[in-house]
Parts: structure tokens; sequence; C-alpha cells
């Protein structure tokens, strides 16, 4: 990511390796010169874009590996080839080595993202089932303390209709304020949460990737409607028994 070459076509660099000798028991170190003739291209593989490739000969002894290695990068000429060819290594070494293939690094990727949107979408579920319960909590709990002036308002003339527009616009009210809120709160909260987060190589340090949240301004618009839509939603019922109170029971309340 840095806008200056790590190496340059010719360059001589120094390779520095400590190893533990198996017949004395001390650590050791090898030093070895070579010359850059190739800077491949990147491949999209982390692991293949971020390898040094030096020959056979040279890499066992500076490594002393006794001819044994770790892994065995395969590069297929097509995507297609990726399964046949991993079903091939596996019925060939069968069990003893382990096969990773972009494909299955997408797959559990992707397994992934689904159980924690999942997650996700249940604690919003939950939390829009608690909201709408408390709305209509307090709301009810509004019809239940103002039954009298509810019997004054109708024994004076006021009609079913205007009672129950009175109590919906106050569930409209508590929906924009607990909407806006929320929204604001949410936003807020992301910036300072990666923010406040860890700083490192790739993680907002130096040289690294900034961590940055992305509010699309749709997604808050629907946020914001559903909340104000499920308000009034949880209001109806308390305005609907405000407005069908007898006069004559209301004002017999103590």
């Amino acid at each position: 990511g840095k806008s200056s070459a790590f190496v340059t076509l010719g360059q001589t660099v120094r390779a520095v390796y400590n190893y533990i000798d198996s017949t004395t028991g001390k650590q050791q170190q090898n030093i070895k010169s070579f010359v850059i003739t190739g800077i491949m291209e990147p491949t999209g593989s982390n692991q293949i874009d971020r390898a040094v490739i030096i020959d056979q000969g040279t890499g066992q002894s500076l490594l002393h590996r006794s001819g044994n290695y770790d892994q065995l990068a395969v590069v297929t000429t097509s995507p297609d080839y990726v399964n046949s060819t991993s079903q091939m290594i596996t019925t060939y070494y069968g069990n003893n080595i382990g096969v990773t293939s972009p494909q299955a690094i997408l797959a559990a990727r992707q397994n992934f993202l689904s159980g924690n949107q999942s997650f996700i979408l249940d604690v919003a579920l939950i939390a829009l089932l608690v909201g709408a319960v408390g709305i209509v909590t307090t709301l009810y709990t509004s019809v239940t303390e103002r039954i009298r002036e509810i019997g004054t308002m109708k024994a004076i003339g006021a009609q079913g209709r205007f009672i129950l527009s009175l109590f919906l616009m106050e569930a409209v009210i508590i929906g924009i304020l607990g909407a806006s809120a929320g929204v604001l709160t949410g936003v807020i909260g992301g910036y300072l949460l990666t923010g406040a987060g860890p700083r490192g190589p790739g993680l907002g340090g130096p040289g690294g990737a900034s961590i940055t949240p992305v509010f699309l301004p749709s997604d808050l618009v629907n946020v914001w409607l559903l909340s104000v839509g499920l308000s009034i939603l949880a209001g109806v019922y308390p305005a609907w028994k405000a407005s069908w109170l007898s006069p004559l029971v209301a004002l017999r309340r103590e």
C-alpha cells in the first residue's frame, strides 16, 4: 500500500534465517544474498502475493528444511478446475493433508456472514418488540390517567374521532422523537466505536487501513419510517380504547 516499491528489479537483498542446529541444539544463523530477478503481478491470494520465491536448492540451504515442506500452493489455469483439483489432491494424499481453496474460504465467510446477519435480525426484532410494548404501555397508562379529562371532553361535545386523533398524534410524536434520537445515536455511536477501536497494522495504525462505518441514506430513512410506523401501530389500541370510552363511565372514575 505504500507509494514506493518494496523492492526493485536488480536490487540485492539479504535474507537472515535463524534455526536450531539438530546436532548441538544451539541456535544458528544463516545469511544469504539474493538478486531480485522478477516481481509477480498480484494474484488475489494473500499468501501468494506476500510470498518471496527462491530456487529450491538455495531455499533448502538457507532454511535447513531437509527436503520437508509445510505447504504446497497449486494454481489452476481456470477457476473451473479448482474443485476437481482439490478432490484429486485429497484422493491422492488422503486425510494426511488439508486442502484450502478460495471457494472454501468464500463459503466459510458466507456462512459466517449469514449467521451474523441472522443474529443481528433477531436482536432487531426483539428491540422492535420491546419498543412496541413500551409505546403501548406508555399510551395505555396515559389513557388511564386521563380518563376524567377524556370524559369531560366528550361531555362538552368532543367526537370519538377527535379523541382517536389526539392519542394517535401523541403516538406519532413519540415515534418521531424516538426514531430521530435512535438514528442519531446509532450514527454517532458507530463513529465513536470505530474511532476508539484497536489500532495497529490493518486497523487504522501506521501503514494500516482505517475502519470507517458506512450509513446509507436509504437505510437510515427506512429505519426511521419503520420506527415511526411501529409507534403508530402500537398506539392504535390505546387510542381506540380512549375514543370509545363512555363519558358517564369516565366521569365516575376517581
